[in-house]
């Protein structure tokens, strides 16, 4: 790749994060599916501890489903409007599931040699097993579908639709909207309505660098 694309990739990059807004009032135009499932594909491009990929996306439109998410929000105005809403799903218990899919797929690609790729599972198995015992399952789970929700957010972006990552919501009501009530193993780590904004919003600020980015050790 040229210096010249190189630069071109960066300017598009740099303005896409920072153009982005969180939305709250969206269109009622439908977002194509072709597109739909172009920004899924690329939300789970994230990177994944060991690459296990323990972070699902249920993407609900239907009328059903929206009005169980608006209901779960306690009536905020994103589900209610946007066409699709996103939901993260984080899967603490993929560890425990066989991902041979995963293994092969690296090691036929070139990505990972025979080696690493033979020794994956019971590297991941023992990495969770120490996990499970210090109450940390879920949250790695969760930060890798965060990842992935930050991916579909930007992607989102360059395409022209808007986004906004929801946080207040009961979990349970998100769970049993989706369809994995009872699952003990599965956690609602993020919503993310999608679609045409309604509004526009101007950039809020962000504090001084010098108060959030430090050298070496915090708060230098």
């Amino acid at each position: 790749m040229s210096v010249e694309s190189l630069a071109t990739d960066h300017a598009t990059v740099s303005r896409v994060i920072r153009s982005r807004r969180s939305i709250r009032h969206y269109r009622p135009d439908p977002v194509p599916a072709p597109l739909l499932r172009e920004l899924v594909e690329l939300a789970l491009e994230a990177p994944s501890s060991f690459n296990l990929q323990a972070r699902s996306v249920v993407v609900v439109s239907g009328e059903a489903g929206r009005k169980a998410l608006t209901e779960a929000t306690g009536g905020q105005p994103h589900p209610q409007e946007a066409p699709v809403t996103l939901v993260f799903v984080a899967e603490s218990g993929a560890w425990r599931e066989d991902r041979g899919d995963v293994w092969e797929t690296a090691r036929r690609g070139g990505a990972w040699s025979e080696r690493f790729a033979a020794a994956s599972p019971e590297d991941a198995r023992l990495f969770h097993e120490d996990l499970r015992e210090r109450g940390l399952e879920r949250e790695y789970a969760v930060k890798d579908a965060m990842i992935a929700a930050s991916f579909l957010m930007v992607a989102a972006e360059a395409a022209g639709l808007a986004t906004s990552p929801m946080n207040g919501w009961d979990e349970d009501a998100v769970k049993k909207a989706v369809g994995i009530d009872g699952r003990d193993d599965l956690h609602i780590a993020l919503l993310v309505p999608l679609g045409h904004p309604a509004e526009s919003r101007r950039h809020p600020g962000r504090r001084d660098r010098s108060l959030t980015c430090f050298s070496e050790t915090y708060g230098r």
